[in-house]
C-alpha cells in the first residue's frame, strides 16, 4: 500500500489520532502532533510522552493512525505495525521531519492496510492498491 499525495497532504496539515491496545486489548486512543510521513509506506512520529501508548508500541506493534478533515467529512485510517527506535540515526532522523529531538524514541509506522474515514456509504471501506 502506497500513500497517495491527498494522504500524504491531509497528514501534514490535520492532527493524527493514534490508537494501540495493551496484550490484554485494552485500548488507548489519542492525538500525536508529530506525526509525519517518512516515504510512501511509513508513518513517523517522535514519542515524547513515554506513556500507554509507548508501552503499547513496545509490548506488540499494533497500531492505527486516523486523520479527518473534519469540515469536508473526509479521512483515512492506516493500520500497521510501529517500532520504536532510540539509535541515535532514528532520533536524527524525527528531529529533522519533527523539528525536535524526540524525548523517549522515534517511532516508524509500517503502514499494512488503509481505510478511508468518509462518512456515508464509504465510511470504513479498505482502500486497495
Amino acid at each position: 500500500m502506497k500513500l497517495t499525495d491527498e494522504m500524504k497532504e491531509m497528514i501534514k496539515k490535520e492532527l493524527a489520532y493514534i490508537a494501540t491496545a495493551d496484550n490484554d486489548g485494552n485500548p488507548n486512543v489519542g492525538p500525536k502532533r508529530t506525526m509525519r510521513v517518512l516515504d510512501d509506506t511509513h508513518l513517523l512520529f517522535a514519542e515524547n510522552t513515554n506513556g500507554q501508548h509507548f508501552a503499547n508500541i513496545l509490548a506488540n506493534g499494533k497500531i492505527s493512525v486516523t486523520v479527518i478533515d473534519r469540515p469536508a467529512n473526509h479521512g483515512f485510517r492506516f493500520n500497521g505495525v510501529a517500532k520504536a527506535y532510540t539509535d541515535e540515526k532514528h532520533m536524527e532522523l524525527a528531529k529533522e521531519l519533527v523539528g525536535a529531538l524526540p524525548k523517549a524514541a522515534t517511532v516508524i509506522i509500517d503502514i499494512q492496510k488503509m481505510f478511508t474515514m468518509d462518512s456515508g456509504p464509504l465510511a470504513g471501506k479498505l482502500i486497495k492498491e
